[in-house]
């Protein structure tokens, strides 16, 4: 760049190394470019997890989302869900949920999905509801209806062991997944040897809560995620997608089975985060 100075007389080299310094620091602050700025941290408290398993399951189920969520910084709660009836699981989360400081991503799986449809509802911490092939119920509706939506179809209950529930309600009793279909209704992508040891470790779920019409649903005023998983065998994906549009959620669909925070953990955590956001 040629320059002149207001007399007309060529500049010497040290002015002119330093009106070219001046010229160069002017043009950076009028570009205002965003890398010059400082990024700003994020504000405000960072939600917890708080994950509710299904039937046939405990918490352990979700150990690969929960190691991977923890790995993030991210404050996680995988809760016990009591399987012995949708109305008093609910509560149960509920009373857990009370007691979480801050805002809350809610995720449940399979049958955990119905009870955190129930818990959820009129808790303002709750910012975002996270279903993983879970039953995203509607008012008055049951499990057992939820099954057939979309033409879908469930051969689960022909293959259930039925047990005594000592203590219950009068009539009810105690389903497991017969461990001979344990894999192929439940777990089909994982090894058989993984299947053979939640087979026999699966906990009962108490038979009422296919019967139990649901309560108010907090989808209806909660913006919710949902993992459609299209080689389920437990819950039918059309079942699934129905549900997911139903609530309006944001959904993606994978090749896994019903079980997929244990065979597909990072596609769960990836939809979780995602909630969080």
């Amino acid at each position: 760049m040629h320059i002149v100075n207001s007399g007309g007389r060529r500049p010497t080299f040290r002015m002119a190394l330093a009106l070219a310094a001046a010229a160069a620091l002017t043009a950076l602050s009028l570009t205002g470019s965003a890398d010059a700025q400082p990024r700003q941290a994020p504000t405000g408290p960072q939600p917890t997890v708080v994950l509710v398993h299904g039937a046939f399951a405990d918490a352990s189920g979700w150990n690969d989302v929960t190691t991977s969520l923890q790995k993030r910084g991210v404050t996680v709660l995988a809760v016990a869900n009591p399987l012995r009836g949708l109305n008093s699981d609910a509560e149960y989360v509920r009373s857990i949920l009370a007691t979480v400081q801050g805002p809350i991503v809610l995720v449940g799986h399979s049958y955990g999905g119905a009870v955190i449809t129930n818990a959820a509802t009129g808790n303002p911490n709750v910012k975002s509801l996270v279903y993983v092939a879970g039953y995203a119920l509607d008012e008055g509706e049951r499990v057992i209806e939820a099954n057939e939506l979309g033409g879908g179809h469930s051969s689960l209950a022909e293959h259930l062991v039925i047990r005594p529930y000592p203590g219950g309600p009068p009539g009810d009793a105690d389903g497991y997944i017969d461990p001979a279909f344990f894999g192929s209704l439940f777990a089909a992508d994982l090894s058989p040897k993984r299947v053979s040891t939640l087979a026999a470790s699966q906990r009962p779920v108490a038979l009422s809560v296919l019967f139990t019409p649901s309560g108010a649903p907090a989808w209806k005023q909660i913006p919710s995620w949902y993992l459609v998983a299209s080689q389920d065998h437990t819950i039918p994906p059309e079942a699934e997608r129905a549900m997911a549009h139903r609530a309006g959620a944001t959904t993606v669909e994978i090749g896994s089975s019903h079980v997929a925070m244990m065979s597909h953990p990072d596609a769960v955590v990836a939809l979780i985060l995602s909630a969080a956001r």
